[in-house]
């Protein structure tokens, strides 16, 4: 019996050492998020509300994973592309959502001129608040800037990775998002593809048709809220 004790007891230390030891990376990864939000903003001149890019991935998402719940940013929109108050509304939704439950998880969604307030809002999420945002998928991103790792086009490839948006110089993607970050431009976009397009172009209205597209948020936006 003593021998079945002592045997036991090794187990356990064995057990708290190895989690003691074990990356923050590790540790994130077996962690699934049981309550979170996706926020989602919404491009110029779509009404206060959900985004057309964005229903058909978001109910999908949220059929698949429980817990879930949506937030639609509260912004104009307007065609001055002035966001900042999506921005701040972005910020305040982490912050407001942490205090009622410390570990709910949120997922960012940006479309158009919601994708350059979503970037406009990482270099002011730090802390508790970046820690809880899983992951961020952006479409048709004005802020998109040539040669990120999370550069994807809308077969998930690279037609795209090396292009700048309409409004790289103003902002883009800090450093540290890169790895939370699925940045989504269609090759001929011209607000994320210049140097295949200028403007609102078919391609930047083709996303929330775009089966690839909608796909790939899908799985990046499960995988993330799954830790894999």
């Amino acid at each position: 019996m003593s021998s079945i004790l002592a045997w036991t007891k090794a187990a356990c230390l064995l057990l708290l050492a190895s989690e003691a030891f074990a990356s923050p990376i590790e540790l994130e990864k077996r962690a699934v998020c049981t309550a979170y939000t996706l926020i989602e903003t919404r491009g110029t001149g779509e009404p206060q509300g959900p985004s057309n890019s964005f229903k058909t991935m978001d109910a999908a998402i949220i059929a698949q994973l429980a817990g879930g719940t949506e937030y639609n940013t509260v912004y104009p929109a307007s065609i001055d592309q002035n966001s900042a108050k999506g921005t701040a509304d972005i910020i305040n939704q982490i912050t407001t959502g942490l205090k009622s439950n410390p570990n709910r998880c949120f997922i960012l969604e940006g479309y158009s001129q919601g994708a350059a307030a979503t970037v406009d809002a990482m270099s002011k999420i730090t802390g508790a608040n970046f820690d809880a945002v899983k992951g961020v998928f952006l479409i048709g991103n004005p802020h998109h800037k040539s040669g990120l790792a999370c550069n994807v086009d809308s077969n998930g490839g690279t037609t795209t990775k090396n292009v700048n948006g309409l409004t790289v110089l103003v902002g883009s993607i800090p450093a540290n998002w890169v790895g939370k970050t699925l940045d989504v431009c269609a090759y001929g976009d011209g607000v994320c593809d210049t140097a295949h397009g200028f403007g609102i172009t078919a391609q930047h209205l083709s996303y929330k048709s775009d089966a690839n597209v909608q796909n790939q948020g899908i799985k990046f936006v499960l995988g993330k809220l799954r830790g894999t």
